[in-house]
């Protein structure tokens, strides 16, 4: 009895520090020699400050900015309580959430009553934190932000256009604009 006690201790001992610290210190390791930017979050600084993350949506609020989707994290944002509402396509509390948001969507971009509204402008997504929107989406958001920045609405075409990413391997996925980085690439821009 005392053997297989001593066996199983010896295995508790050897596998925790196998899978609890080598292994964790070389897949850290490896990701920091590989992916060094994505390892440490895909962080944007600006001015030496780091500003936020490429992987987290953030809140932008103004008319000289493009908005994000909503967020269902938290109270708005939170990389902390990251999750969805979890409220069914039927439930009468999302439905007119969505309803306040294409009205607010809509006054928000001066769009017409009946115009057409993409849905990741007033859905969540899954994590509550997507710091994508759809291309039509930054396309819609383009003459208010044009208007509030007095710039030429072309010029903010243009930036959608650069910070537009593409489909991963060319056909997974949908092509999509980084707030952040296309904010920033605004505040470049004049």
């Amino acid at each position: 009895m005392r053997a297989q006690l001593v066996a199983a201790l010896r295995a508790v001992i050897v596998l925790t520090a196998l899978v609890g610290i080598v292994y964790p210190l070389a897949v850290t390791g490896v990701a920091q020699l590989a992916f060094d930017d994505q390892a440490d979050g895909s962080l944007v600084e600006r001015d030496g400050q780091i500003i936020g993350s490429s992987l987290i949506g953030q809140p932008f609020d103004g008319d000289e900015w493009f908005h994000p989707r909503p967020s269902a994290a938290g109270d708005g944002y939170d990389a902390m309580a990251s999750g969805p509402s979890n409220l069914g396509p039927t439930n009468d509390e999302l439905l007119d959430t969505v309803v306040d948001r294409v009205d607010r969507y809509r006054d928000v971009n001066g769009l017409a009553a009946r115009e057409p509204v993409p849905v990741d402008a007033v859905t969540a997504s899954a994590s509550g934190l997507d710091p994508h929107i759809s291309v039509a989406n930054a396309r819609f958001q383009a003459p208010r932000v044009a208007r509030a920045r007095d710039l030429d609405v072309g010029a903010v075409l243009r930036l959608i256009d650069d910070h537009t990413e593409q489909r991963v391997l060319g056909f997974l996925g949908e092509e999509a604009v980084n707030v952040l980085e296309v904010n920033l690439a605004l505040d470049e821009a004049g």
